[in-house]
Parts: C-alpha cells; structure tokens; sequence
C-alpha cells in the first residue's frame, strides 16, 4: 500500500491553503534544511502525526483531545457560528494577559487578528485536526444556545402541518413547533453520538430514545397529541407515504446538521398504537479508521495482515447486529487500497465512500440484487470484492466461485461466534468441500463500551467474579481493574465510546477436515482453542486487566460465549 506524502497528510488534517503550506515548508529553515527536507525523512500515517510534527518545527502547540466542557461559552457568543467555522478557529481559555485559540491553520493571521483585536489580548494558537476543530465548534456553540431549551412551549403550542415539506436547513423561528421539535431531536441524536432514533407509540403516551454506545436511554416524552404530527414529519423527510398507516415502509433522509454530512436510514413499522419509527444515523464526514484503532489484539492483527495480502480466498467477518463488522471491512480495504488493486464492493447501503474503490449500492427494486451487482463486477476485473453481506445461496455460491477462480473476497455473516460460520453455510447448501478450500479466516467480534477516562474508579473484583472470568486473585493482583462511575465528559454514562473484542480463526488444515466430515460448531471451536485461537471472554479479560472496559460489561457482552 502507497504511503501518503506528508504534505497531502498535513493537506488533510488541516485548512491550510496551498499557498501557505508551500511557504511554510520550503522557506522555514532549521539547522540550515528546508521544513519540507526535514519532514520528507519522516514516515507518517495519519493527519494527526503530520500535523503534530509539523507544529513542532512551527514551534507552535499541538493537542489531541479537546476538553470541550472546559470551554466557557461566553467566549464565542459574539462570534457567529459561520465565521468560526469557515476559519476553522475557536477561543478556547482566556487568560489575563492572552486568549489561547484552538485553530486548524496557525498560519491564517487575518483570524487571528480579529481575535486580538476582538478581545484586546495577545492571541495564542492552539493546533489542532480540522475535524476536531469542527466538532469543537459544534459542540460548544449548541451549548450556547441551549439547542433543547424551549421543549416544554412546544407541548402547549398549537400546531399545524399545512406545509409540512421543509428542509432541515431552512428551518428558523416561524416554522410549526412540531418541525422544531424533530430538528432539535436530530441535532441532539448528532451532538450525543447516537446511532438510532427510536420514536415508540404506546396507549396514552410516546416516547423518543437514543442508542448511544449500543444501549438504549429515554430522551423525551412527546405529548401522546403530537403522535401524528411527528409521525408524519418525519415520514415526510424520509419520502414515505405518509397516508400509508398499514405497511412497513423504509427510506433515507440525507442531511447536513451542524456541518456534518448525515445520512438517515428510515424504518417505519404499524404497530397496535401507532407507526413505530425508527432512524439510523450514519456520519458521512467520519474517517475511516484504521484496524489497530478499533481494539485488535497484536497476534490478530499480524494474522489479519497475513489474510489481507492473499491474492484468493474468503475473508468473513461475523457477530450480531450493530457489532463493527462493517467498520472493520472498511477499515480492511482501506489498509489494502491502492492504486495498483481493483476493489469493487456490493453494499446495502453503502455506508462510507472510499477514494479509489467501485462501490456499487443494492437496489432490490430494480433487481439489483447482491448477486446481480456481483454477477456483474467479475466482468469489471477486480482484484478484491466486498460483498455487504452473505444472506443465500446464490451469493454464497457466487463469493465461494469468486474466491476459486483468483479473487479476494471480503464479506460478512451473521453467526454467535467465528465457528458457526461453516454450519450456516453448510445449511444454505453450501458443499462442504467449496467451503473448505475457499475460507481462509473468520473474524467473530462484539463491541464493548470503553471506560471514561475523567471517572473511573479502582475496583476489587469479588470472589463470584472471578470465578466469571476464571481467574484467581493472585492473576489480578497487578492488574488495572476499574469500575463505572459517571460524570459530565460521559453524560453520567461511565463509558465513552466502544471498542471490539473478536476471536480470529484461521482456517488451517486440522479445520479444513473438520468442516469437510461436517462436524458442529462446538467441535471446530474446541479444535480451534487447541490450537491456540483467543475466545471472546479471553481478549475480553485482556481488555478488563488492561483498565479498558469493567467486568460487569464483558461478562454481559460475552454471556453466551462464557
């Protein structure tokens, strides 16, 4: 794989114009060599590491993680959103004798005045992403103006929906309660990180929850009398027929809120109270992550990379609904991608747009099925196809022949663990000794929250947890055990974010055997951990001894597996 230059890494991770960078590199002179010559002799892989070396021969601060909660909101009230945003510039403390600006261009002087002549103090920049610059502005400017105040009016308005049809963007004080409401919902859902909106009727109320980290919270309890206006706002902004009350229905709201790029799957279920809503939300402007930042162990990446460089074979990916499989495809194409490989992938939907790579979307309607789309890609000479997801034989079949005649193949499926893999395809009807010569590895993984760094606290394990994770206490002796506390940085929560845990099984020949005498799950995974596979619950109490995530969420994570 092509390693990106540093000027297009510095390019990515910050606003700085062609100009400026140009400058900035080849007329800075240390020791008697051009910043460009110094940093040429350097190896970078993400934006971050450019940047943050590129500011230390600016002399100039670099941080990583931005204490939003810390920044006073009245620093910015006189600032309009729009010019932070398009400078790409945030005051982030103000001290008595300086204001300290977080910026993504140290080099954009003209903002920087503004500042120092808006606040009357010597001007400080503070470096950062251009991402997490926008985030930053996002988050500290929907503090501001209190986005959720205002909730309790909506409940007494009158409302109406005469002309329902208005964009999100357009939206501003006239507008009827009930579109306010469902923008505000939005902009909260986007500020918290959620992935699902749930809106639920039930007898005599409604109520709106939020999936944050894969567990459910309550945000909001609409008026039971706002049901129908709700309901068909939203169904409104996904294109659905909103006269349609007896049939599922599902559409897509692509959005833009608070400058991020928002794409909406919707899902409408008749239920006994009502239409049953539910919105997946997919953050279009994310980077795609790399696989040593989504929590592989060490060993399970070096055999990933071994996998990854095959020239045939079928690479799966399983777990359960919502578990990462799709964030670790991508992440898998994206170490892979270059120029010289042809990816193509078959998706429903497709959920990050990579540069470089065919992505095809599933659309079922029309009869572009998984198997059509890959029917027609072998015809287009790819080297690596990626496959959404194996849900029949067709597909199975077409992966399987794709593999046999010279091809990568990447794809999910869904099974309990990396074992029942070969079972599922066998009963699709799948021959056995296809599936044998044509898997090379299965990677079965969970997600697991990740504790708050700001309020953890230690924890003594107690004798019936141990006896959970089979440890003893003299193993735990040493370790980093944490529990979940809550605080303001994880909205009382405990837990920040998620990570994988995953059992990586290779298909040797002691395998290969087994699935072709079609032996049971139970009976390959028991060869498998023989031969030195790492189970779910074992990566997890890595994890738990490494203060990453508390006892009480892998032993619910993992009780299947235990």
């Amino acid at each position: 794989m092509a390693t990106p230059s540093f000027e297009l890494l510095i390019k990515k991770g910050t606003s700085v114009s062609d100009d400026q960078l140009r400058t900035a590199l080849n007329q800075i002179h240390i020791d008697g060599r051009t910043l460009s010559n110094l940093l040429s002799k350097s190896n970078f892989n993400t934006p971050e590491d450019a940047l943050a070396e590129f500011c230390k021969y600016l002399s100039v601060d670099f941080i990583k993680d931005i204490p939003v909660n810390d920044i006073v909101v009245d620093l910015v009230r006189d600032i309009p959103i729009n010019y932070a945003k398009s400078h790409e510039i945030l005051p982030f403390k103000e001290e008595s004798d300086r204001l300290i600006v977080l910026t993504s261009n140290p080099m954009n002087q003209k903002a920087l005045n503004d500042l120092r002549v808006r606040f009357g103090k010597k001007v400080t920049p503070l470096v950062t992403t251009s991402v997490r610059v926008q985030d930053a502005i996002n988050r500290v400017y929907e503090k501001a103006t209190s986005a959720l105040d205002g909730l309790e009016d909506i409940e007494g308005e009158e409302y109406d929906l005469d002309d329902p049809v208005i964009d999100l963007l357009e939206s501003g004080d006239d507008d009827a309660p009930v579109i306010k409401l469902v923008n505000t919902l939005l902009f909260r859902a986007v500020k918290e990180k959620a992935s699902d909106i749930h809106v639920e009727p039930y007898e005599r109320d409604m109520v709106v929850r939020f999936r944050v980290d894969g567990i459910l919270y309550d945000i909001y309890k609409p008026p039971k009398k706002l049901q129908n206006a709700i309901t068909s706002r939203i169904k409104v902004m996904g294109n659905l027929n909103i006269a349609e009350k007896r049939l599922p229905q599902d559409g897509r709201i692509p959005l833009k809120l608070a400058g991020k790029d928002i794409d909406v799957r919707l899902s409408s279920v008749p239920t006994a109270f009502g239409e049953r809503l539910v919105m997946r939300l997919q953050d279009r402007s994310n980077v795609i992550l790399e696989l040593e930042q989504l929590g592989f162990s060490n060993d399970s990446l070096k055999k990933l990379d071994d996998l990854l460089s095959k020239t045939y074979g079928i690479v799966l990916v399983t777990g359960p609904t919502g578990s990462g499989k799709s964030t670790t495809l991508y992440a898998s194409l994206s170490k892979i991608n270059a120029p010289d490989i042809n990816i193509i992938t078959v998706e429903d939907p497709v959920e990050q747009r990579i540069h470089g790579i065919g992505q095809i979307q599933v659309n079922s309607k029309i009869g572009l099925t998984f198997a059509a789309g890959l029917r027609s890609i072998l015809r287009q000479d790819p080297d690596v196809i990626m496959i959404g997801e194996i849900r029949d034989l067709e597909t199975a079949e077409i992966a399987i022949n794709s593999s046999l005649t010279g091809h990568l193949v990447l794809s999910t499926i869904h099974t309990n663990d990396s074992a029942g893999v070969f079972p599922r395809l066998i009963d699709m009807g799948c021959e056995p000794f296809l599936i044998a010569t044509s898997l090379l590895g299965v990677i079965a993984q969970r997600l697991v929250r990740v504790l708050c760094p700001h309020c953890k606290e230690p924890h003594e394990p107690t004798d019936l947890e141990l006896r959970s994770l089979e440890l003893t206490r003299d193993e735990v002796r040493n370790a980093k055990i944490y529990r979940a506390v809550g605080c303001d940085e994880c909205n009382q929560k405990g837990y920040i974010g998620r990570t994988i845990i995953q059992e990586l099984m290779m298909v040797d020949e002691d395998i290969r055997s087994l699935i072709m005498q079609r032996k049971d799950g139970a009976t390959i995974k028991k060869l498998a951990i023989e031969n030195g596979m790492i189970t779910f619950r074992q990566h997890g109490v890595q994890k738990v001894l490494s203060g990453i995530t508390t006892i009480e969420e892998l032993l619910t994570s993992t009780q299947l597996d235990a």
